[in-house]
């Protein structure tokens, strides 16, 4: 398998109203089938109008907010993580304050599968050629430091790359392998694209069998929910079920200094 990744050059700031797919398809080389495009979540998000004025980005975060799993307060302030409107977990909702004009800061697009999907519509039939479009954002990971892109919205592509029932190299049988193909392309144009180049869109040509029909599932998809979701209780949230449960009042208090650090009586 050949694969290539290249950033796409000569895309001008975005503003509130602009015809994205216009402007990504002026920029775009000669397209193949099979090619997928990745896009920076900000600059859909430019064009969709997201702005919001806010003089205070705390209240903004807590506006996109469902529910509070984390906090922690250092020196500049208090980190969030929280599930935001769209299901993802994620530190301060996704509200972004950074290359954006003072006074006011920038939301994730309402619907990034929508997003995506008009994106591919259009370049689809401008082009005439099978392709897949990605909707990129940076998030932080679990136990890991440092941030990486994932793909936040998807049309035309297997965000998903069921091996399961397949084999190994030596024979054996996959039964829980399923690998998130779309976050690791998200996280390989990342490096062409980069954080602070003026490179919102990356091309990504040798994953042709990852490109499908336009009804496959987006990014939604991928974000655990429910009883997949298996650290889905934040600390207050699992200090009061343990309570509930019936383990007793030092439950919570003793688990709290555990949590702390302290030794847990």
């Amino acid at each position: 398998m050949s694969l290539s990744i290249f950033a796409v050059p000569g895309i001008s700031e975005i503003v509130a109203g602009d015809d994205l797919a216009r402007l990504i398809g002026d920029a775009l080389p000669p397209l193949e089938d099979g090619d997928i495009l990745a896009v920076t979540s900000k600059i859909v998000s430019k064009a969709e109008g997201r702005f919001v004025a806010a003089a205070d980005r705390e209240q903004s975060i807590t506006d996109e907010t469902v529910r509070v799993v984390a906090t922690r307060v250092h020196p500049g302030g208090v980190t969030r993580i929280v599930e935001n409107k769209l299901g993802m977990v994620l530190a301060a909702a996704g509200v972004d304050s950074s290359n954006v004009p003072d006074g006011y800061v920038l939301l994730l697009p309402v619907d990034p599968d929508a997003s995506a999907l008009a994106l591919c519509l259009a370049l689809r039939s401008r082009f005439g050629v099978d392709l897949g479009v990605l909707i990129t954002d940076t998030l932080g990971r679990p136990w890991r430091q440092g941030q990486t892109d994932v793909a936040i919205g998807a049309a035309g592509i297997r965000v998903l790359d069921d091996l399961r029932g397949t084999t190994d190299a030596g024979g054996r049988r996959l039964d829980v392998t399923v690998a998130a193909s779309a976050d690791e392309i998200a996280a390989a144009t990342d490096l062409v694209k980069g954080k602070a180049g003026g490179l919102p869109v990356a091309v990504v040509r040798g994953l042709g069998h990852l490109v499908g029909s336009l009804d496959l599932p987006g990014a939604r998809s991928i974000v655990r929910v429910g009883p997949d979701d298996m650290f889905r209780l934040g600390t207050k949230e699992a200090l009061a079920e343990g309570y509930d449960a019936g383990y007793g009042e030092g439950y919570g208090e003793g688990h709290a200094a555990g949590l702390r650090g302290s030794p847990t009586p």
